[in-house]
């Protein structure tokens, strides 16, 4: 009997390395993401025996990201990464291709992947992102928190002299970017502090949370967490001999212009804010808005959209209303029902994957694991109204009118109406013609030509925040 025993653990061995084997090298697909997002896993074992782990995604300029877990049991291969909250679960189907998922935060999604490595691209012509010898100082930096738990990376730009310089921290906006917010080979943020400090501003643009030098929980985060990593940010700037203290402020893209308010209000040493694409009406809202732009823009028929519109929206409606703790599966199975029951195969295939009940499901868990997630509830939870009332700095917030990711005409009416009751000394709320939400001059407007177009920031943008600033900090 030991015999046997130890003829199966041998073979055991044996088939357990064989599999090994046929999973270690490079692995690629795409993630349906917008306009879509390559994925390239390499996985590696030492002479020592261990494995390890990283992915590269090309599209957003990303390489060599460690997996926090790596296991292979059997034909299956399993990775984790503890800063996304998520990883990669796939299985062999044959011997060069793997049928699996991705899920970050809650979320998750087909990923399937064949055996090799992508080509690299040919550059990307992206003719306004700056590059040395700069006519002004550009220093990257290295500071922390008050109990120095937490690093922050980060790029100070001053022009050339002994000031005193007026400044401004930039915020990014949603998901983890570094200090450039480099998004398919695009550096708005480079080419913004260029802009800023070529006009005579210090400009300070800083790595999220485990990007670039900067580290910090991210798993158990939400945007108020990050509000006070941008304190921190600003604090750093204070000390900064050649900074006016009586002329600092903040500029924010998207979730960053939510932030920057909340900044403002928790402090008294910030004179003025300018939001980009902020948020100016109840994210649920801004979210369904954006849900439906989306999919209008992919091609979906409006009758299609406006089908599912409700569904989307009681959902979120829901998340926004209840606490993280709380088990949403119920409610959330039984408003999936309610909805599915005058629906025709086509809509329902298009918004759960199949006609089957079992698809439900797997929608459900979805939506359910994002109100478990700290940031999503907190963030569809938000209302911006408190926020924009009780400012007491100046205000520049600008909106691309051919944004689908923040709908300028609701948002911008929904931050004037609140700018008016608020202490502003000033403010400025402006819709740029034209402009996508990455304030690029568009054509399709869609989230796929983002990568396709070669100009970063529109110089309308560029020169409406310079006016602005001439006009109200200078």
């Amino acid at each position: 009997m030991k015999k046997l025993n130890l003829l199966f653990c041998f073979m055991a061995f044996v088939l357990s390395a064989h599999a090994q084997e046929k999973l270690l090298g490079s692995w690629k697909g795409k993630l349906e993401v917008g306009p879509g997002l390559r994925i390239v896993m390499h996985v590696n074992k030492s002479a020592d025996g261990v494995l390890s782990a990283s992915f590269d995604s090309p599209d957003q300029h990303a390489k060599g990201i460690p997996f926090s877990t790596v296991r292979i049991n059997g034909d299956s291969l399993i990775l984790y990464m503890d800063k996304i909250d998520g990883g990669y679960n796939g299985k062999l189907s044959d011997a060069e291709h793997l049928a699996g998922e991705w899920s970050q935060k809650g979320r998750s999604m087909a990923l399937n992947l064949s055996k090799g490595d992508i080509e690299p691209d040919t550059a990307l012509k992206r003719p306004q992102t700056p590059v040395p010898p700069f006519s002004y100082r550009s220093i990257d930096t290295v500071y922390y928190n008050a109990d120095k738990s937490q690093q922050f990376g980060a790029t100070l730009t001053m022009p050339m002299g002994n000031g005193p310089f007026p400044a401004l921290v930039l915020i990014t906006g949603s998901g983890l970017q570094n200090r450039d917010e480099e998004i398919m080979g695009h550096k708005p943020f480079a080419v913004l502090a260029d802009f800023l400090t070529k006009r005579g501003f210090a400009v300070l643009r800083v790595d999220d949370r485990t990007m670039g030098k900067s580290t910090g929980d991210v798993k158990n985060a939400t945007s108020a967490d990050f509000a006070k990593d941008v304190s921190v940010s600003v604090d750093f700037l204070k000390r900064i001999k050649e900074v006016d203290k009586k002329k600092m402020g903040l500029l924010g893209h998207s979730e960053g212009g939510m932030i920057a308010p909340m900044v403002a209000n928790s402090r008294k040493d910030i004179s003025f804010i300018i939001l980009m694409a902020g948020v100016g009406e109840k994210v649920i809202d801004l979210m369904s808005d954006q849900n439906e732009m989306v999919m209008l823009s992919y091609g979906f028929d409006s009758a299609t959209v406006q089908a599912y519109k409700p569904l989307y929206h009681s959902i979120i409606s829901l998340i926004a209303s209840s606490k993280p703790e709380d088990d949403l599966k119920p409610q959330i199975s039984e408003l999936v029902a309610t909805w599915r029951k005058d629906k025709d195969s086509a809509i329902l295939i298009k918004f759960l994957g199949s006609t089957d009940k079992v698809a439900d499901t797997n929608y459900v868990n979805l939506f359910a694991k994002m109100n478990e997630n700290k940031w999503s509830h907190y963030f569809y939870a938000y209302n911006p109204e408190k926020e924009l009332r009780n400012l007491h700095c100046k205000v520049l917030a600008i909106n691309g009118s051919r944004d689908i990711q923040v709908k300028a005409s609701t948002n911008l009416a929904g931050i004037k109406k609140n700018l008016a009751k608020s202490k502003s000394p000033a403010y400025e709320v402006k819709e740029l013609a034209g402009l996508n939400h990455l304030f690029q001059t568009c054509k399709k407007c869609t989230v796929a030509e983002y990568q396709e177009l070669s100009e970063t920031i529109s110089p309308t943008a560029l020169e409406t925040i310079g006016d602005w600033l001439d006009k109200n900090v200078k």
